[in-house]
């Protein structure tokens, strides 16, 4: 979604309709059926639409029962309307062999426009992803700050309060924002933990990619101490892809075998006695030794 368009001479609404449940009309508005086809998810939508057990039961739902709770969308200069929030519910009627949804129809500016859709969102699903809670705090803060809320911290303090989150906890989950989609997909995936990916986060597209793919390569997860590792090194000019790539490979080399005490015997057994043979005639002879001194 574009941060600086807007759609006429449209006054911002105020602070209270920002934070009001999106799908309730106000007045001069009305509950309209509008057909799917004139329904298009925004410009950028942080929040996945999957095809999983959850949407089939929705779609289930609403075939049974109907689309409970309308949408909340604003008209497109090309035509037809932005549905900020019912994306779900789109695709669950679409499953559900529906051609209409109930829509409330709203004229907002862009900041307005994404307050609703990531306040919907975040009031309504349970569970999210670490791309989505990332994206969405993102797009909360730049959206409150551009709506006469100043500073990161002014900003950060209402979704404190609406997610329960810690501030440390925002501002480190914001940070995967700066990681590129796929780091950020394995993050998603759990093929990458959240705090080393964190770290990751500082470092260029380039060197991220070069993570990526020694991941790929080696089949591994970067640990923590290797993302401080690579931060460190970036930060002092050291990091390069062949670094990246030496220090994951790492992670991959199997354990060296401890040597066994049996080693400084070996001059007494002939050269293609391999270790396990060693040993095994050392047990025995020891064994004989201990049955007779009992």
């Amino acid at each position: 979604m574009s941060r600086n368009k807007t759609y006429g001479n449209l006054a911002l609404v105020g602070y209270d309709d920002i934070f009001r449940s999106s799908s309730t009309p106000i007045s001069g508005e009305s509950i309209v059926e509008v057909p799917l086809t004139e329904l298009h998810p925004p410009e950028f939508h942080p929040f996945h639409v999957l095809d999983d057990a959850n949407m089939t039961r929705l779609s289930l739902n609403i075939k049974k029962y109907g689309v409970r709770e309308p949408g909340l969308a604003r008209p497109r200069i090309d035509g037809g309307y932005e549905l900020l929030c019912g994306n779900r519910r789109k695709r669950g009627c679409e499953l559900a062999g529906l051609h209409a949804m109930p829509v409330v129809i709203r004229d907002m500016d862009d900041d307005s426009a994404a307050l609703a859709m990531i306040d919907s969102n975040l009031e309504h699903r349970e569970e999210l992803l670490y791309s989505e809670k990332a994206w969405a705090y993102k797009i909360k803060m730049e959206a409150l700050n551009h709506n006469g809320i100043k500073g990161d911290m002014l900003s950060v303090d209402v979704l404190v309060e609406q997610t329960g989150e810690s501030k440390n906890q925002i501002f480190r989950l914001v940070r995967l924002t700066e990681l590129i989609v796929t780091l950020l997909d394995k993050v998603d995936a759990k093929q990458l933990a959240f705090n080393p990916a964190v770290e990751l986060s500082y470092l260029t597209q380039v060197e991220q990619s070069a993570v990526a793919v020694a991941m790929d390569k080696y089949g591994i997860k970067p640990s923590l101490s290797q993302a401080v590792r690579f931060k460190k090194m970036k930060k002092s000019g050291t990091l390069t892809i062949d670094a990246i790539d030496r220090t994951l490979a790492e992670a991959k080399k199997p354990p060296k075998d401890k040597p066994s005490g049996s080693l400084r015997f070996r001059k007494y057994f002939p050269p293609d006695y391999n270790q396990k043979q060693i040993d095994a005639i050392i047990i025995k002879l020891l064994t004989d030794w201990k049955s007779k001194q009992s």
